[in-house]
């Protein structure tokens, strides 16, 4: 989860994306490109090179040729669509009260925050003990994904251990990674890797993640450090307010890669399609 900018620069750019234009819908599209549908171990994998949507601001109707959407679990998943659901796996969901000994605390005893989005608290990942009690907890959460219709949970947060204030690392985060996946696939979902290009081949060789979605791969030049694991099973969100370019540059420089991401560029906070803040353009 990439910390949040200011909105003044969404609004300004997001006036010329509003509306679900297609960059790229013609023969070369990723609408053009996509595959059909494969089963991994018992689980449904999205089609590569779909069409897609990112809609955790609020459910909106499912844009023109988009066949994959992400929404919160507090949201029943598009009709008609490859559902992906949004689980805030490594860090608490703001409202939401847990357990003081697991999460991360301050010297002063406080829980520990995300800086970029202060009403979250990190989970203490630092013990077996402890992994297990939080993926416990999650376990409710990932199993009314399924029940709701969803084929694919996101699990945010994974890079967690990077604003932990060295209470635990990237092992740690893996540990607890598996669990979350194993629970996952368990219950009939198939799960994606949310962000941490870094990782390497270990998101899916050593905790089973089976696709990626990422967050400004392009504005960070890290797309083909998810495709050269993923192939193809890369979804890709871009912000209207931090682009390398024009939405269209964007789209051509994606576009140009081998396997490419399935890309979208989206307003920063998500909001639905009747707000006038929202923005929508698919490579």
């Amino acid at each position: 989860m990439r910390a949040p900018l200011g909105l003044v620069g969404l609004v300004v750019l997001g006036l010329a994306l509003t509306g679900c234009t297609a960059a790229g819908a013609g023969a070369g599209g990723p609408a053009a490109r996509a595959s059909s549908p494969s089963t991994v171990d018992g689980v449904e994998l999205p089609p590569e090179g779909a069409r897609f949507d990112y809609q955790l601001g609020g459910a909106s109707p499912v844009p023109d040729g988009a066949t994959v959407v992400a929404r919160d679990s507090t949201d029943d998943p598009a009709p008609g669509a490859y559902g992906i659901c949004y689980v805030n796996g490594f860090q608490t969901q703001p409202g939401v009260e847990w357990p003081d000994d697991l999460l991360v605390r301050t010297a002063d005893g406080e829980p520990l925050v995300d800086p970029g989005w202060p009403d979250e608290h990190l989970f203490d990942l630092s013990t077996d003990a402890v992994r297990q009690a939080v993926a416990e907890r999650q376990a409710s959460t990932i199993d009314g994904c399924a029940e709701s219709g969803y084929r694919a949970v996101e699990f945010d947060n994974l890079d967690s251990w990077t604003r932990s204030d060295g209470a635990f690392g990237e092992d740690d985060a893996v540990a607890f990674a598996t669990l979350l996946v194993a629970r996952a696939h368990a219950a009939g979902l198939a799960t994606a890797q949310k962000n941490t290009a870094d990782l390497g081949t270990r998101g899916r060789d050593e905790i089973g993640y089976d696709f990626a979605i990422t967050e400004e791969c392009d504005r960070y030049d890290e797309c083909a450090a998810y495709t050269d694991v993923y192939g193809g099973l890369v979804y890709d969100v871009e912000y209207t307010d931090d682009l390398r370019g024009s939405a269209a540059t964007v789209c051509a420089r994606v576009d140009a890669l081998d396997p490419a991401p399935s890309t979208i560029v989206r307003d920063r906070d998500l909001v639905p399609a009747d707000d006038p803040a929202y923005a929508y353009t698919a490579c």
